[in-house]
């Protein structure tokens, strides 16, 4: 190998190198993938939301629920509490709809957290919404507070948003705010609607003889906001609206996060050991291929091996005693080899030639006894004439391979 390409080997090697260090020693990129997933750790995943929740209501049953509310609330009509929705967007459909509001009429509270809500759903509370953009209020970010006096009364402030959604037509006689979003004037010349100095985000209205709770600010579950002291208490005051006597039933069936990972590239390389171990390994097998590729293997001679001369030799022998008239000599040896045919392949001792011996003989080779004795009888008979013709030469060879066969054919089976 010349020195140039020991260079270019030594240069391509320290460049890898030098990547390498430099994806290992930068910061990790923060994931703001709005998942809303109970098991997800990242800013806008709900781990500390769901972690917290059996903290605050030690004494009440809080059930998860993986599949869809309808299936769930139609199996029983023993299922009470509050359900709690929490993603972007929750989309339940007409049927899914109808049934939850069916069973919150029955006394029972229908939590919904998300930025966007379906028109039924709207329609059937008399509701309303609007978008507004965090450059139509004073500074970078959009301030909240919950109305309540008796509740933690300071302003929290969310700064991860461009927009927020709020409730611009209310049913005022039937609704309740919760929580409002402040330094925010709302100027709506339509007469039809009710006009709503301050934009709410959070209201509380009766249904039946249930409740619907609709906050239309999601992120105030999210681990990100959470943390954020003292924006805690904001998002426990949300939940003492909550009857802690009744089950808690949390959903996670409506999430943008997957509940479980498709791809096994995902755990591979979230994994730090074994992310080294993969790039180890793609290193290597570039180094393989650099190294490799100066090998040229040369052709391999096909060399055909030698001819077996026994089978041959053993004809041509046969041959010269048959042309001789040696037919006696050849019974001999065709009983000899047969004999050792029983010795080795059917483990009999060929020494005493009895009944015992024949039978034995006939139900191990699959011949029947006749054929056995006949077999035998001819071998004795040849044994005795010393003159032999190639007919009854022929006639031992034809009972010994017909012997055989049947050997052969029960091995198969």
């Amino acid at each position: 190998m010349s020195k140039q390409v020991k260079f270019y080997i030594a240069l391509t090697a320290l460049a890898i190198f030098g990547i390498v260090l430099m994806e290992y020693s930068k910061p990790k990129k923060i994931n703001w993938f709005a998942s809303y997933a109970k098991h997800h750790k990242i800013p806008f995943g709900t781990y500390v939301f769901n972690e917290q929740l059996e903290r605050l209501f030690t004494e009440t049953d809080i059930i998860n629920l993986e599949n869809p509310p309808y299936p769930y609330l139609s199996q029983s009509d023993s299922i009470n509490g509050t359900y709690i929705f929490i993603n972007d967007y929750v989309q339940f459909g007409d049927t899914e709809l109808d049934k939850l509001l069916e069973w919150t009429s029955k006394g029972n509270t229908l939590f919904i957290a998300s930025e966007d809500f379906e028109d039924q759903l709207l329609d059937t509370l008399h509701l309303n919404t609007d978008i507004m953009s965090k450059f139509e209020v004073e500074g970078d970010s959009f301030q909240f507070q919950l109305t309540n006096a008796k509740l933690h009364h300071t302003t929290v402030v969310f700064d991860k948003s461009i927009y927020a959604t709020y409730f611009n037509v209310i049913d005022t006689l039937n609704t309740s705010i919760l929580s409002t979003i402040k330094d925010y004037k709302i100027d709506d010349e339509d007469e039809d609607s009710i006009k709503i100095t301050e934009p709410v985000n959070v209201i509380k209205q009766s249904f039946g003889k249930g409740t619907v709770i609709l906050s239309a600010f999601p992120q105030a579950f999210t681990n990100y906001f959470i943390l954020k002291s003292p924006n805690q208490n904001y998002t426990a005051g949300l939940m003492s609206y909550i009857d802690d006597s009744k089950p808690i039933y949390i959903d996670h069936y409506y999430k943008s996060g997957k509940a479980y990972y498709t791809s096994p590239m995902y755990i591979l390389l979230n994994n730090k050991a074994l992310k080294w171990a993969y790039y180890i390994m793609l290193i290597g097998v570039i180094c393989y291929i650099i190294f490799e590729a100066k090998r040229k293997q040369r052709a391999i001679p096909v060399v055909k091996p030698l001819r077996n001369q026994t089978l041959d030799f053993t004809r041509t022998i046969a041959n010269m005693y048959y042309e001789k008239e040696k037919h006696y000599d050849i019974a001999q040896h065709k009983i000899q080899h047969f004999f050792e045919y029983i010795r080795t392949h059917l483990y009999l001792s060929t020494t005493t030639i009895d009944d015992a011996f024949l039978k034995n003989l006939a139900a191990r080779s699959n011949n029947s006894i006749e054929d056995t004795e006949q077999l035998f009888k001819t071998i004795k008979d040849l044994n005795q004439d010393k003159q032999l013709n190639n007919i009854q030469l022929e006639r031992l060879n034809a009972l010994i391979e017909t012997f055989k066969s049947n050997n052969s054919w029960k091995k198969k089976t």
